[in-house]
Order: structure tokens, then C-alpha cells, then sequence
């Protein structure tokens, strides 16, 4: 007979002899969360007061492609070409783009304004007409190639936070070069970089493919061009 208001303890099913006793649970507490730790992912949570705002999430996933002797991107594309020389990239983007009409490079504008502006505010005033003329095109729905001036991946950030919200494809090719034309501060960047790429990484910086390009496949890439995809009729 059980009184009542007494409460049963209940019985782990499948016990034998020696029956383990399980306790009513208690009540239910409540648990205080705090704003900062609200939603599974960090950029989701709000900041707290007076820190900045969590810049988006642009992060893709990232197709790693393999050399060939012609490239096709997608018309409105963003083409980011990252090397440790600079003459060897600038080489490779004149030899191998089908139009110049897409390449926007700092070294262009700033021989455009020299000698209009002051020479301690070249670098400035080059870097934001380059952004301007960089936006401007994404929003029109061009092509944009960028040969890099560094490996920093600050750099390719401002282009891809550009292209991102406007759903452009956004691609890096990774020009080789020789050991001895890499500068000794360059070479723990340059190798971090490779293993990112060659390990579908660049994904995190927004990058939808990557590709790196060495050796004889450097002479073997003919020709890269901003077309659509042929129908199939």
C-alpha cells in the first residue's frame, strides 16, 4: 500500500537483486544566460557595451583547382593574384589575361595622381581611389583583378568584404617563384599561405577557389577569361 503524498522512488528497468534506486528528480531551475553568450556561433552573439561590431561571416567553402592551359572564371568575378615577386606576377598578369580592361592595380593609380598630390600622401590617396574604383566596378557587375602588392591576407580582406556582400565569385591564384626570389621576412608567410591553399583553407577568407601555379605550369597557363559557362544545346 503506498500512503498518501509519499513518493516512490523509481526503479532503473532491467536491475536484478540489487536494484539501484533512482530519486525523483527536483524541480527544474532555471539558469541565467547572459547576453554575450547567446546563439551557437560567436559572430551571432551580441557585443557588449562599447565593443565594436563582429565584422560578417564572408567565410565559403573552397574549391582548390589544378593548373591547366586555360582558366575560365565567371563574368563579375573578383581575381585576386598573390606572388612574392612582384615583376614575375605583373608579368603573368599581362601575359595571360585575354582583356586588360579588368586589372586594377595600386601601381596604376598611383602613377595616374603622381605629381598631384603630395608625395608623403601618395600611398593613402592610391589606396582609396584603388577601393573606390574596385567597388564601384563590383556594383556595376565587372570583372575585378587585383594583383596583390603583399601576402598579408589583410590586403585580400578589403577586396573580399567588398565582393562578398554583393555575391561576386571571388578567386586567388598563387603565383610561384624561386626559392632565391623569396625574401627571407616573406617565407613563414609564403608557406602558411601554401598549406592553406593546397588544404582547402582559403575558404575561411572567402575565397571560392584557389589556385596555385609553379614550375612548368606557369608557361603551360595560356590564357585565363571572364566568360559564361558554354550551354548545352
Amino acid at each position: 500500500m503506498v500512503r498518501a503524498g509519499r513518493r516512490v522512488p523509481a526503479r532503473v528497468p532491467g536491475a536484478h537483486c540489487d536494484d539501484v534506486v533512482m530519486p525523483t528528480p527536483p524541480g527544474t531551475r532555471s539558469i541565467k544566460i547572459s547576453n554575450d553568450e547567446r546563439g551557437g556561433w560567436s559572430s551571432d552573439r551580441p557585443r557588449r557595451d562599447g565593443a565594436p561590431p563582429r565584422p560578417p561571416d564572408i567565410s565559403v567553402r573552397c574549391q582548390v583547382l589544378r593548373p591547366t592551359d586555360r582558366l575560365r572564371y565567371s563574368p563579375g568575378s573578383l581575381l585576386v593574384v598573390v606572388s612574392p615577386s612582384a615583376s614575375e606576377r605583373d608579368a603573368f598578369v599581362a601575359r595571360v589575361l585575354e582583356s586588360q580592361a579588368p586589372l586594377l592595380s595600386i601601381g596604376k593609380v598611383r602613377d595616374l595622381i603622381a605629381g598631384r598630390v603630395a608625395d608623403d600622401e601618395l600611398e593613402a590617396r592610391a589606396s582609396q581611389l584603388l577601393d573606390a574604383a574596385v567597388l564601384k566596378r563590383l556594383q556595376a557587375g565587372d570583372t575585378v583583378v587585383i594583383p596583390a602588392q603583399t601576402l598579408d591576407p589583410a590586403e585580400r580582406e578589403r577586396y573580399l568584404r567588398m565582393a562578398a556582400p554583393l555575391r561576386r565569385p571571388r578567386h586567388l591564384i598563387l603565383l610561384e617563384t624561386a626559392a632565391d626570389q623569396v625574401a627571407d621576412d616573406q617565407r613563414a608567410t609564403l608557406n602558411d599561405l601554401r598549406r592553406r591553399l593546397d588544404a582547402g583553407e582559403l575558404g575561411a577568407e572567402g575565397f571560392q577557389t584557389a589556385l596555385r601555379v609553379g614550375g612548368a605550369a606557369r608557361s603551360e597557363l595560356k590564357r585565363i577569361v571572364f566568360q559564361p559557362a558554354a550551354r548545352d544545346d
